[in-house]
């Protein structure tokens, strides 16, 4: 009986321990997917991207590291994000058909599947903060334009009067001459396994250039552009917002690794070069899954992108940041 029970224990810590992730955190980031892949030959542009890259995966770190909510790291990544002028999101995003400038967001907690959105909001400085003031402080998920502005003002976060505080030069540009065609689709985003194993992503963005009419992508759209399962995986996405939506890219992900049991890199693979390839659904993603393996997929010229994650046990962290398809 005694051996049968001892047996039994055994059984029992070996799930456990099958259970638990092999890694003590990870955290991805995207800077946005397009044609940049020629970046890479233009060495001090490429420098600037990269250092952006490896900052914001070590703002998220140093808070996983002392056993910082995923949340707290994923907010801290996308705040710095929205304050870079290289990418299209807060200042340096892009601009609409009418030279102003909209901005969504959203975030999402794998724990409890709590989530926030926001989108067009022209004043809130740091849309993630607006994003995830709804998915903490109201009953709803998602808010847009002015009631979106109202309900940030209410919650104390911080405002800018003039829609042009995030404008950069080049982005000035745009709005003076407006003749210029972009490629970029430069969202930003962030995924993260914490030290306690839960899942939770995020996304921010300026939107797609010279965009009219309201026009809202899949960045602030739950299960399009950004989702988080403590079950399977949180996703960021990036690219063209339409078909995004139309394919529920990041609850699709997480859909077929939960239920057909595919590896992530499969699961991503699949989407974005079967059913996006086919069409013309240009973009990528980052993903990780509950055990703290991940993917970064693009069917596009290239991807702002980086990774950085601690095994368990070790004192060390395994980091690489990319815009082709080279990593280094």
């Amino acid at each position: 009986m005694r051996s049968f029970l001892l047996g039994c224990m055994a059984c029992l810590l070996a799930i456990a321990l099958q259970a638990q992730p092999a890694r003590d955190y990870v955290i991805l980031v995207h800077g946005g997917a397009g044609a940049m892949a020629g970046l890479e030959d233009r060495a001090e542009q490429a420098a600037a991207y990269y250092a952006s890259l490896d900052s914001a995966l070590h703002i998220g770190a140093a808070i996983l590291e002392e056993g910082g909510k995923g949340e707290t790291a994923v907010i801290a990544v996308l705040r710095y994000f929205e304050s870079n002028p290289l990418f299209n999101a807060g200042v340096g995003a892009t601009c609409t058909a009418t030279g102003t400038f909209e901005l969504d967001a959203s975030i999402m907690r794998g724990q409890d599947l709590s989530a926030g959105a926001v989108a067009g909001v022209k004043h809130v400085k740091h849309p993630i903060e607006a994003a995830y003031s709804v998915m903490t402080q109201s009953p709803h998920v998602m808010m847009a334009g002015e009631g979106a502005e109202q309900f940030a003002r209410s919650q104390g976060l911080e405002m800018v009067d003039d829609n042009l505080f995030f404008a950069t030069p080049k982005t000035l540009k745009w709005v003076e001459e407006l003749k210029r065609e972009s490629k970029k689709n430069g969202t930003v985003g962030c995924v993260v396994l914490d030290k306690a194993g839960n899942l939770t992503a995020g996304t921010s963005t300026g939107g797609m250039f010279k965009k009219q009419w309201g026009r809202v992508g899949d960045s602030p759209i739950i299960g399009a552009g950004t989702y988080a399962d403590n079950e399977s995986c949180a996703v960021s996405c990036t690219g063209h917002g339409e078909y995004f939506i139309r394919h529920a890219v990041a609850h699709t992900l997480c859909a077929r690794y939960k239920f057909l049991k595919e590896p992530i890199e499969k699961a991503a693979d699949h989407i974005l070069f079967e059913e996006l390839n086919a069409e013309a659904g240009n973009g990528g993603l980052i993903a990780v899954d509950k055990d703290g393996h991940f993917a970064m997929p693009f069917n596009s010229g290239g991807m702002f992108r980086g990774y950085l994650y601690k095994e368990k046990g070790s004192s060390k962290t395994v980091s690489q940041v990319g815009i082709g398809k080279k990593l280094r």
